[in-house]
């Protein structure tokens, strides 16, 4: 299993519960409670398999650190990552180019759910994320990714730089984003077996994982800002990618 999570308040724990109940596995409730939100959220999180604690405010004061937690908090325990042997088994199960996102230490699950939102729109096979320094499948990541959390496969690997040359050997181009690029995004051909590379939110690609992409490209930024969000950066490129695919496809 992926490392457990202490989720808590009401939105929180609504999300978990309607994303990914089965993962839910330790719940706290606050005695005292009988407001109609909570009896509610109550309700549903006691007819889970899932052990439930009924405990002072005090311990779930303790429990969050503090934090507001809304009088409800849970144990979260997502599903086990999927990782390099079974994104090589997908990959040759595929009868058409792959179509791949990578993401190198993205930590911010907002940012991955978006980019998971839109790797489900553009048609990618599979979203590859290293496991450490990198968020995984957590409750805030399925809200965000509005279902595609389920759609698109995501892969946690340990060695992201062994699996780039892996990819690359066989076949796969690594397109790389960054800023500094001499190419613009839109002269770059993204058509054919191809893996989008995006850099975390703050650092942009580690320098091992920029050593491994084939040709880096960059966004033109006409106003005052100097970069996108990762999440947006990746919708903009993916959605290019998808142009010219299609393009290409028709012709």
């Amino acid at each position: 299993m992926s490392k457990p999570e202490l989720v808590y308040g009401l939105h929180a724990v609504r999300a978990a519960l309607k994303y990914d109940p089965g993962h839910i596995v330790e719940v706290w409730l606050e005695q005292g409670r009988h407001d109609a939100k909570m009896q509610q959220l109550a309700q549903a999180l006691t007819r889970l398999s899932a052990a439930v604690h009924r405990v002072p405010r005090r311990e779930l004061d303790l429990l969050t650190g503090g934090a507001a937690h809304q009088g409800v908090a849970v144990r979260f325990e997502g599903a086990t990552p999927r990782d390099e042997d079974d994104l090589y088994a997908l990959l040759d199960e595929l009868t058409e180019p792959p179509f791949l996102l990578v993401l190198d230490q993205v930590q911010d699950p907002h940012n991955l759910g978006a980019c998971l939102r839109s790797a489900d729109a553009a048609g990618v096979h599979a979203l590859i994320a290293p496991r450490d320094n990198a968020v995984g499948l957590t409750p805030a990541v399925h809200k965000v990714a509005s279902g595609a959390a389920r759609t698109v496969p995501f892969f946690q690997v340990t060695n992201l730089a062994r699996v780039l040359r892996a990819l690359k050997d066989r076949g796969i181009w690594l397109a790389g984003a960054a800023g500094e690029a001499e190419q613009e995004v839109y002269q770059a051909d993204l058509t054919g077996p191809l893996a989008i590379v995006m850099g975390a939110e703050d650092t942009g690609l580690r320098r091992l994982t920029r050593e491994e992409c084939d040709f880096l490209v960059r966004i033109p930024m006409r106003g005052h800002v100097e970069s996108l969000n990762v999440s947006v950066a990746t919708g903009v490129i993916l959605f290019e990618a998808l142009r010219q695919r299609t393009q290409t496809a028709s012709t």
